[in-house]
């Protein structure tokens, strides 16, 4: 199977902000933003891997700042890595104002995505072809990624498993903004 250059799949969504995007606090809701994040990465992922994805999972969301109404939002993507089915694609959101001549960098976030053939089950993807030392870090980024967080996951369900309501944890609670309406075993 041939691989793909990251630049065959690399797109960009640009939209003006409008007020029915605002939430209760006049900023643009961050479910509109990941509304088009998720968009920008199923095109990306799509694109590569010459069949439909599906959204597994989103690292790193943090919104950095606020997205005003009358701003304009572009959304930059790029499939980062690949595996055998599955897909990181890495957005990059920034908002521009245009009277003021502003721009902000708000978001960057992490989509993986698992394509799947036309008859449901997952689909192999084609390699991803790294022509630069940034897109040799970026897929190697991705693999720290998924290291930490499948060290994350065992760490807590091990902690799951064998959680006690013992001192040790009234312990952990201590500087906490907690009250405790049981008592340990």
């Amino acid at each position: 199977m041939d691989g793909h250059p990251v630049a065959y799949s690399r797109r960009v969504i640009t939209e003006l902000m409008v007020p029915s995007y605002a939430n209760f606090g006049g900023k643009v809701h961050g479910g509109t933003l990941m509304s088009l994040m998720d968009k920008l990465a199923y095109v990306c992922a799509s694109k590569h891997a010459g069949n439909y994805c599906v959204t597994v999972s989103v690292d790193n969301v943090q919104f950095l700042q606020p997205v005003e109404v009358g701003e304009v939002v572009s959304l930059m993507g790029s499939v980062n890595y690949v595996g055998r089915k599955s897909l990181v694609v890495g957005i990059k959101v920034t908002a521009e104002n245009l009277q003021e001549g502003m721009s902000k960098h708000t978001n960057t976030c992490y989509f993986t995505m698992v394509a799947k053939g036309a008859d449901g089950k997952t689909a192999t993807v084609p390699p991803l072809v790294l022509e630069s030392e940034e897109e040799v870090r970026r897929f190697c980024s991705a693999l720290q990624r998924r290291r930490i967080r499948e060290e994350g996951v065992a760490f807590m369900n091990h902690y799951k498993s064998s959680f006690t309501n013992d001192e040790a944890e009234l312990n952990l609670l201590s500087d906490e903004r907690c009250v405790l309406a049981i008592r340990p075993e």
